[in-house]
């Protein structure tokens, strides 16, 4: 495995950041890493980047103990914090051979790497000149300079218009095909468009690790239906596959569904066999950003 985290808890004080966190991933995966603020996202990140250190547990990054070789594991691994630290005066390819020598990287590499996030058109640039798109880039080529088998993305896409989203997106997946990248976001489409895996933690805790296929995949339906009448509960209850329901307001009622059937047909025979009209009907779509809202909420 390229990332390894066993039941890693961090504690400032009184307060508990992470509990008992565990998870793993493989070369070639990209997971989303997701958590509504003050989750212990950034934390989780920068114990994994050897940054602090947890309270309890262990962290091995391409098979390295991250907490008793701390140099070697940072090797492996490419990290872009939240706060993208540039020098903002140093020109891009200045920047990236100050960079380089860190790792003793060769000339001949650090051109590979410009060509590879796009930043050839730039290179000449000073790095306050350039825009918040190619600023993250910059970033990216710093993170991944040193050909690291592990990426670790902290928010790479905060504050990108539209265009720079899916150029970032692309640029992502493209280095996803070598390295295993662990990237924060709060972009549900982002995740849904780039990722193989999602995590979802909350209060430090972990409340999901599923692959997007499995969640894509899922037979649940969301229906949300307004009658002309005020149903009883038990009368409700009579629909087939009906999983849960809940009277959202008066005539209301937001259904969820487990069957790969079409459920709205099989409501609106259910309205016309009971002598009901339906005002009103929409499918709800169970993507990501739905069940974000409900594991976190």
């Amino acid at each position: 495995m390229s990332i390894e985290v066993q039941a890693v808890s961090k504690s400032y004080g009184t307060q508990l950041a992470l509990k008992e966190i565990s998870f793993s991933a493989k070369k070639g995966e990209i997971i989303g890493f997701l958590g509504p603020n003050g989750a212990g996202k950034s934390t989780m990140m920068k114990i994994l980047t050897g940054y602090i250190s947890p309270s309890k547990g262990t962290v091995f990054v391409s098979g390295i103990n991250v907490l008793t070789n701390p140099i070697e594991a940072k090797a492996t691994i490419g990290y872009l914090p939240e706060q993208n630290p540039l020098y903002q005066e140093m020109y891009v390819k200045e920047y990236l051979q100050f960079q380089a020598a860190i790792f003793k990287v060769s000339k001949e590499t650090i051109a590979t790497v410009i060509k590879t996030v796009g930043l050839t058109p730039e290179v000449h640039k000073k790095i306050g000149q350039l825009s918040k798109g190619y600023q993250q880039r910059v970033g990216i080529a710093a993170a991944i300079l040193h050909n690291p088998d592990v990426l670790v993305l902290d928010e790479p896409t905060t504050g990108l218009d539209p265009n720079q989203l899916q150029e970032i997106r692309t640029l992502i997946k493209d280095l996803g095909k070598e390295k295993t990248i662990l990237f924060s976001t709060h972009i549900m489409q982002e995740v849904e468009a780039v990722c193989d895996r999602v995590i979802i933690i909350k209060k430090g805790e972990l409340l999901l690790d599923a692959s997007m296929k499995d969640l894509k995949q899922s037979n649940e339906q969301i229906i949300e239906v307004t009658f002309d009448y005020k149903l009883e509960e038990q009368f409700i209850q009579k629909l087939p596959n009906l999983k849960t329901y809940k009277n959202n307001f008066d005539n209301t009622w937001y259904l969820s569904f487990d069957s790969l059937e079409d459920m709205r047909p099989v409501i609106f025979d259910f309205a016309q066999e009971n002598g009901l009209k339906i005002l009103e009907l929409s499918s709800k779509n169970q993507r990501l950003e739905t069940l974000f809202t409900e594991l976190t909420a």
